[in-house]
This record gives C-alpha cells, sequence and structure tokens, in this order.
C-alpha cells in the first residue's frame, strides 16, 4: 500500500478526520434538538428541515470516513492530496441557513 508516512501527517489527517466527525455530530444534535425541543414549527418546513439536518449530519460522517483514506492514501503513495469534496455539504447548511429562519418567520 505505500511507504509509512511520516506521523505529523496522518495526524494531522486524523485531526482533520475529528474536525469532521465533530461536524457531523453537531448536525445530528441540531436535527434531533429542532425535533425535540418546544421551538414554534410550521408544519412543512420542520420537519423537511430536521430531516435535512439528520441526512447532511449522516453525509458528513460518510464523506469524513473516506476522505480520511483517501488523504492517507495519498499519503502512503506520496502523490499530491485530493482535492476537498465539501460542496454539497456547504450547499446543504447554507439551505438549513436560509429555511431556518423562514420557518420561525412564517410561525
Amino acid at each position: 500500500m505505500g511507504d509509512e508516512p511520516a506521523p505529523r501527517f496522518s495526524f494531522a489527517d486524523e485531526r482533520t478526520f475529528l474536525a469532521w466527525t465533530r461536524t457531523a455530530l453537531a448536525l445530528l444534535a441540531a436535527g434531533v434538538a429542532l425535533e425535540a425541543l418546544d421551538v414554534p414549527d410550521h408544519q412543512v418546513l420542520r420537519p423537511v428541515l430536521v430531516v435535512l439536518l439528520l441526512v447532511l449530519g449522516c453525509a458528513t460522517a460518510v464523506h469524513s470516513w473516506f476522505g480520511r483514506a483517501r488523504v492517507e492514501r495519498c499519503l502512503r503513495r506520496s502523490t499530491p492530496l485530493p482535492a476537498p469534496r465539501a460542496g454539497p455539504l456547504a450547499l446543504g447548511v447554507t439551505v438549513v441557513g436560509v429555511m431556518l429562519p423562514a420557518a420561525f418567520a412564517v410561525t
């Protein structure tokens, strides 16, 4: 599978993986909180936001796992690191950021 990379690079990759995992956990917690807490709700937007946050959280967790594997493979093969692939996540968070205030404004 290649040469053993310098430990500092593997540790940096692990820290990035853990940061993505914290982000996934935060998205999941936000979805659960939006469903569980007694906040003003809109009959259509709130369930959509909850599902979107939960799907984003799960997708982020999967993305972090495969991202770490891609980077580790490149480190071991001494090839250039892959480009970041966080575009869909950023788009999803932007959609939530636009819909959430709209959901509260309608109620």
